[in-house]
């Protein structure tokens, strides 16, 4: 109602009220915000394509499981590497300064692969845009609490989240367009397909989703470059702390402990989305540009499902509780998925998707409520944590060189194993406020 008042005063009234229309518009920086979600949009996009594409990098390099292992191995090991600097570099350089640097990273890795599309320079293109997109995730969520409010920060994650999946569920069947079309030049495709023809190795059509990164990235550079940034003041325990207090945090075993827990998760995330195309393919038959990039992105789009739902489920049931119930549903679908049929398989990995959704949001807010100071450095070591992604991956790559892929999936139970002893020993200081709570309060 305030906003209409103000609008109405401003067309009808005096001088004054259009400058107060103005800065209520800019102090509340809807702009920015919406910006913001463009950039998260981004990311996604960049960051979860390469479930979709393994099978036929893969292919093209004549690559083994350890070898195709290290190409998410490349793009997460940036997380455990920037994560901590990042925040260091935010708060020396300001966050519009940040996103460009880290935008500039993300540009010069999809470009370089994009020339030079050979293996060794795609592992040094991932780290990168890794590490581009390390910097970028340290930067923004600080920048969302200021211009979307404290008071909405935790409706706008939400959408964050919800455009995080959006994105991870269409940038599959981007790709999926882009290399049907490229294997069909003999039919007439326009101007778009004619022009990334031209632009792609005949026999690499997958390399074209990076020039598509390379476009995005710089349109970002640009983007970010004109727009104007309110400044970022932290609250006293969101400030990154030097290198003696990460060291004095991770002294603390409950650190170490939540460290383990998202370091878990992303390697259970990771392992199952980097390896989902490739085995519809082996044990299936599946083409990978197209079942394959469909299930990986209903894998995604699933998540966000899940996500909506979580949400609803936290304002009923205690996050320990809703953590159990989704980590021990995941070890079910895992083995249905694994060891089932095709049709069985198709829907399982999506299942997966519902089933991890929740996890990392619940494993974050349980660690930060677990310690009373320096939730700022905590933060900066449970993105570190990322690297799991690397990890696990890496070694589902080298298991299936030597028990298979199917087997070498099983290693996913291990993660999944210690989320779930978590719901049992995490005790938080502040618990997750519920319905029953405001009722009994």
């Amino acid at each position: 109602m305030q906003n209409i008042s103000i609008f109405i005063g401003c067309c009808f009234c005096h001088e004054q009220d259009c400058k107060t229309l103005y800065k209520f518009l800019m102090k509340r920086n809807y702009y920015l915000v919406i910006l913001i979600f463009f950039i998260f949009f981004a990311i996604s996009f960049l960051t979860n394509i390469l479930g979709s594409i393994n099978p036929n990098v893969s292919d093209s390099f004549s690559l083994n499981g350890t070898m195709t292992g290290l190409l998410p191995f490349s793009f997460f090991i940036a997380y455990a590497l920037m994560s901590i600097p990042s925040g260091m570099i935010v708060q020396k350089y300001d966050e519009k300064k940040s996103l460009v640097f880290a935008w500039i990273l993300a540009f010069c890795g999809a470009l370089l692969f994009s020339f030079f599309p050979v293996f060794p320079v795609f592992l040094c293109s991932l780290f990168l845009i890794g590490c581009g997109m390390a910097l970028l995730q340290v930067a923004l969520f600080p920048l969302l609490r200021v211009t979307g409010g404290e008071e909405h920060f935790a409706f706008n994650n939400l959408i964050v989240q919800l455009v995080f999946g959006i994105a991870s569920f269409l940038s599959p069947f981007v790709y999926s367009y882009l290399v049907s079309n490229l294997n069909n030049q003999h039919i007439g495709q326009g101007f778009f397909i004619n022009y990334m023809a031209w632009l792609t190795p005949h026999h690499l059509p997958w390399v074209s989703i990076y020039w598509i990164f390379a476009f995005i990235s710089f349109l970002m550079i640009a983007i970010i470059f004109l727009v104007r940034f309110p400044k970022v003041i932290r609250k006293e325990d969101e400030i990154v702390g030097a290198w003696e207090t990460h060291v004095e945090l991770f002294g603390q075993k409950i650190v170490i402990l939540f460290f383990l827990g998202i370091f878990a998760y992303v390697g259970t995330e990771q392992g199952i989305a980097n390896w989902i195309s490739e085995f519809l393919r082996t044990y299936h038959g599946f083409k990978p540009e197209t079942e394959g990039a469909a299930t990986v992105g209903l894998f995604w789009g699933m998540m966000t499902v899940g996500c909506v739902l979580g949400l609803v489920l936290l304002k009923i049931i205690d996050s320990k509780i809703v953590l159990r119930i989704f980590s021990a549903a995941s070890f079910v679908v895992l083995t249905f998925t694994l060891f089932g049929n095709a049709k069985i398989a198709l829907v399982g990995f999506p299942a997966l998707g519902f089933c991890l959704s929740v996890m990392y949001g619940i494993i974050f807010s349980l660690a930060l409520n677990s310690v009373t100071r320096f939730h700022g450095s905590f933060a900066g070591i449970l993105c570190t944590a990322i690297a799991g992604g690397a990890i696990f991956s890496l070694l589902i790559g080298k298991l299936k060189d030597l028990i298979g892929l199917q087997a070498g999936m099983m290693i996913l139970y291990i993660p999944l194993a210690y989320i779930l002893s978590l719901s049992f020993w995490a005790k938080p200081i502040v618990r997750n406020a519920t319905i029953r709570k405001k009722i009994t309060n």
